[in-house]
């Protein structure tokens, strides 16, 4: 990677556009974003207990993982 003054002033003004070009979200579309990341976490952590359940119930049936 090269980090010369140029290169570095080049990404300064990526930076700038793509925060002069985005917005603030609406509420509604903020209350979207919420529940799709709510139910994506709920879901990470059913995943989590029913992998965490089956590793229990095998350890107690004696295949000891």
């Amino acid at each position: 990677m090269n980090l010369n003054k140029e290169s570095i002033i080049q990404t300064l003004k990526q930076y700038r556009r793509v925060l002069y070009v985005s917005r603030r979200p609406d509420r509604e579309e903020f209350l979207n974003v919420a529940k799709i990341t709510g139910i994506g976490i709920i879901i990470v952590g059913i995943i989590g207990f029913i992998i965490s359940f089956g590793a229990q119930v095998a350890k107690l049936a004696g295949y000891g993982l």
